[in-house]
């Protein structure tokens, strides 16, 4: 696998990107890289579309997806509260019957989360219709707070998603509302029972808000954690530093990853990597599901 590119985190239409898992496989394979994985919030619904895309484009060998997911975990800040963090699951059966229920659980609140979200801007008189958003999802997305941003962008009243997050939908913006997400600790568990391994997702990443210590990490690994996600595009130099020696310290596989999003974002498929020998380490703990292609 010497010279094989492989990103382990990207988005589709299915959750908040803006890619189809096709248009996915296809980005991937015009910016150069063999391998991705498709890690979507809280569903696998676009697994079987982007299995039926690296078919039609060279078949097995060529190019390679990674069936995965992306979910959204509580964990507590030490203090008595909690902070949300993000655990990619890879290589899961997603017919587990407790991880089948809970992620079936999150898209429901997600929907009825963004449905409430966009009804509260229309009351006050934005121009958005939440009936048209909602129609407009596919029907296993989770919804989100990025399909409200970019149907401000498209009604002009923000100029970007990401302005529309500052000004409205962020965690401070007066439209948001919370949500109830999975205890990160079952979560570890439930992807496990489903024979998928974990990775922390941008642990560091103190611009998206707390983040959990180096400790907290630690207490995670002991609880089946499989590995942390070092390079990231909200990672400095620092972080990725401090990744890198909690994952030696720790047994944890350090992985790379771009967290595309398509036009959601300005970060490019493939801006981070993940070196080979880590997805085979991955690889070797899962028996849920196999490689795509």
């Amino acid at each position: 696998m010497l010279g094989v590119r492989i990103d382990l985190h990207t988005h589709s239409t299915e959750s908040d990107g803006t890619d189809t898992p096709a248009q996915l496989v296809d980005t991937a394979i015009a910016a150069g890289l063999d391998v991705i994985a498709l890690t979507d919030h809280d569903t696998s619904a676009g697994w079987a579309e982007a299995e039926r895309a690296v078919l039609e484009r060279g078949g097995a060998g060529r190019f390679r997806v990674v069936p995965g997911a992306e979910l959204s975990c509580a964990c507590s800040d030490g203090h008595g509260g909690t902070i949300t963090v993000h655990l990619l699951a890879y290589l899961f059966d997603p017919r587990s019957p407790a991880l089948a229920e809970e992620q079936s659980r999150l898209r429901a609140e997600r929907r009825v989360r963004l449905r409430a979200m966009a009804q509260r801007m229309a009351d006050d008189g934005f121009p958005i219709d939440p009936d048209e958003l909602m129609d407009g999802l596919p029907p296993d997305s989770p919804g989100g707070r990025p399909h409200l941003a970019r149907a401000l962008v498209r009604a002009g009243t923000v100029g970007s998603v990401d302005e529309a997050f500052a000004r409205y939908l962020g965690g401070r913006g007066s439209y948001y509302l919370p949500r109830t997400d999975t205890p990160v600790l079952r979560a570890i568990e439930m992807i496990a029972e489903a024979g998928g391994a974990t990775v922390l997702a941008h642990p560091f990443a103190t611009a998206r808000g707390p983040v959990v210590t180096a400790e907290q990490i630690g207490e995670l690994a002991a609880h089946g954690l499989s590995g942390v996600e070092v390079d990231h595009p909200d990672h400095d130099q620092h972080a990725r530093v401090r990744l890198r020696g909690l994952a030696a310290e720790l047994g944890l596989i350090p992985t790379g990853s771009s967290d595309y999003h398509g036009t959601n974002k300005t970060i490019g498929i493939g801006q981070e990597t993940t070196a080979p020998e880590s997805l085979e380490r991955l690889a070797q703990l899962c028996t849920g599901s196999k490689i795509i292609g």
